[in-house]
């Protein structure tokens, strides 16, 4: 298994269905309770054990999802309010080494568990022609709003998954 894209990189290519999209929401809305799930027995130490050489610890992931997560939930209301609006990329490297990353790890898993009822409400709310808008990334170019859906979905089973391995790997 390679570490750092432990179940691959995003790879969609077929027609976004409501169907598709269903999926995608219901895996966006699970993943604070199996977060929460994978992280629960764990100590200081492990939390601040790195998933890989050179990777970010297991804290670090979490806060990481939660600041990736707001982001993605602020990109989706602009993109359902807005004509095609550039969205404001961030350098998760550097905010992955802020002094916000130090503090316990159930703050971003209660944020996240707040964020993604909010997220999965509106995103089950959307219409067809929602599923169309777009925002423009300035490094990614057009992102439409249900291919956004997709990224996310994967984006948080592939932080899980890096916890997860990482347990495994170690027997916790």
């Amino acid at each position: 298994m390679e570490m750092k894209y432990p179940i691959g990189t995003f790879q969609f290519n077929g027609e976004i269905t409501n169907n598709i999209t269903k999926d995608w929401i219901s895996e966006i809305e699970s993943l604070p309770r199996l977060l929460r799930d994978a992280v629960k027995d764990l100590d200081n130490e492990q939390l601040n054990t790195p998933y890989r050489s050179g990777g970010w610890t297991v804290r670090q992931v979490i806060h990481h999802l939660a600041d990736s997560h707001m982001n993605a939930y602020v990109r989706f209301k602009l993109a359902l309010t807005e004509e095609k609006p550039v969205i404001k990329p961030y350098d998760e490297t550097k905010w992955a080494e802020l002094a916000d990353y130090t503090l316990p790890i159930d703050i971003s898993l209660s944020l996240l568990e707040a964020l993604h009822q909010r997220w999965t409400n509106l995103l089950r709310s959307l219409s067809p022609a929602d599923m169309e808008k777009t925002f423009i990334h300035p490094d990614s170019g057009e992102v439409s709003v249900g291919r956004n859906i997709g990224i996310y979905a994967w984006h948080g089973r592939h932080h899980l998954t890096h916890i997860t391995s990482l347990c495994n790997r170690k027997g916790w």
